[in-house]
């Protein structure tokens, strides 16, 4: 038998030939079928795939043997023989996934059926577009996959997502590591060994939470709003993923909103994002302070130290009035923005993520009065709020189902 590695890294033009050729693609289809629908009986298998008895009988026991395919044993019918079912291994396969944020490193290992195995974070790191940021990356994902804990020989593939623009196709980043011709995806590559996918963080953590989300069920259309220290969108269209011609669609932060004369991130100026971002936040509570305005933070920042928008959530509640007008403002001109986007995309539900999110109350409230009142009525009733449930493996959570998706054929 060829390694797992080899088995799913096969294509169709590779050493396999004729039955073999078409046995392994059966195996994958057999995976992809468990992976989507949980246990299956060989005549669900062969209604399903529209494969002989015999064949789906003889590859089913080769995936048992193989261990990625377990027997789950007989099920209850209303009579006659009682039917055996089976189901993917827990343990047979892992997938890598690795969120490069702005001041984080998160990974995660994942087992075939999304669940997460191990779950890390690495603080003490800034993303720069130099190739001090990226050595330090290679090294953290080395580090990482030596004390994880899981047998390399097992982990299959490995989901990378990082913040701004991002072409999943070419496995370029558009904004970090432009110096070298090289994509990220085979830096990364030859750097592990692991076939790798590279992918925006905003629309990971979309997948993420549209696939692991326990309130999900039906929605097939949904807009995942992060508001972190920085703003975009993830979208999810008929069930999957909007990526646009070249992979850019969701940088909604960059929306000329404003007509002021801060300069975004972009270089451009009255982006969404100079207004409502958690660095916006953050520089509009450092202005205040100058301006003699109270604030439980006032001391912190006085003697040297840095705010982030954590410290500014921490902060209201515990009641700090700046905090909250600032959180409650920002609150407000989300809203109005939302009630552009639902106007446009009139979708089932819109998850709030990122930082903010952990404002709870204090975001939400004005953020969805404000929607009602800039929205058409009809649309609004349309929609669902809700803020995120997942914790902040959310982008490397993503990325990891996004690779296994791809190796398994999804």
């Amino acid at each position: 038998m060829v390694s797992l590695k080899e088995f799913f890294n096969q294509h169709e033009d590779d050493m396999l030939k004729g039955i073999s050729q078409k046995n392994s693609l059966i195996k994958r289809n057999i995976i992809a079928y468990m992976a989507v629908n949980g246990q299956a009986t060989l005549a669900e298998l062969t209604k399903e795939l529209h494969i002989s008895i015999p064949t789906i009988t003889k590859l089913v026991t080769e995936l048992v043997d193989e261990q990625i395919v377990i027997d789950n044993g007989k099920i209850e019918t209303a009579g006659g023989r009682r039917p055996n079912t089976y189901g993917l291994a827990d343990a047979a396969i892992y997938f890598v996934g690795v969120d490069i944020a702005r001041d984080n490193l998160h990974f995660v290992v994942t087992d075939l059926k999304n669940n997460v195995i191990v779950d890390e974070t690495e603080g003490d790191f800034e993303l720069t577009d130099d190739d001090k940021s990226l050595r330090r990356i290679l090294s953290s994902i080395d580090n990482f996959l030596s004390r994880c804990g899981v047998d390399q020989d097992k982990i299959l593939g490995m989901g990378v997502c990082i913040t701004g623009r991002v072409n999943p196709n070419t496995g370029r980043s558009y904004k970090y590591f432009t110096n070298t011709e090289e994509p990220l995806t085979d830096i990364i590559e030859k750097q592990t060994g692991l076939q790798v996918l590279l992918e925006n963080d905003t629309r990971a953590r979309c997948y993420a939470e549209y696939f692991s989300g326990n309130n999900i069920k039906n929605e097939k259309n949904l807009l995942y709003l992060y508001l972190g220290r920085g703003v975009a969108i993830g979208v999810i269209m008929d069930g999957k993923l909007y990526y646009g011609k070249s992979g850019f669609a969701g940088e909604f932060g960059h929306t000329p909103f404003y007509d002021n004369e801060i300069i975004c991130s972009c270089g451009k100026k009255g982006c969404l994002e100079t207004e409502v971002s958690g660095i916006a936040i953050e520089n509009k509570m450092m202005a205040s302070i100058k301006q003699g305005i109270n604030t439980i933070l006032r001391e912190g920042y006085e003697k040297g130290g840095s705010i982030h928008i954590d410290d500014i959530i921490a902060a209201a509640k515990k009641d700090d009035t700046l905090s909250i007008e600032l959180i409650e403002e920002a609150g407000e001109k989300i809203g109005k923005s939302i009630a552009f986007l639902i106007n446009i995309f009139n979708p089932e539900l819109v998850i709030i993520g990122g930082n903010l999110a952990r404002a709870g109350d204090y975001i939400m409230l004005p953020l969805k009065a404000a929607t009602n009142k800039y929205s058409l009525n009809l649309v609004y009733k349309d929609t669902r709020f809700r803020l995120s449930q997942m914790g902040q493996h959310a982008g490397a959570l993503g990325a990891a189902m996004l690779i296994r998706n791809k190796i398994i054929g999804l």
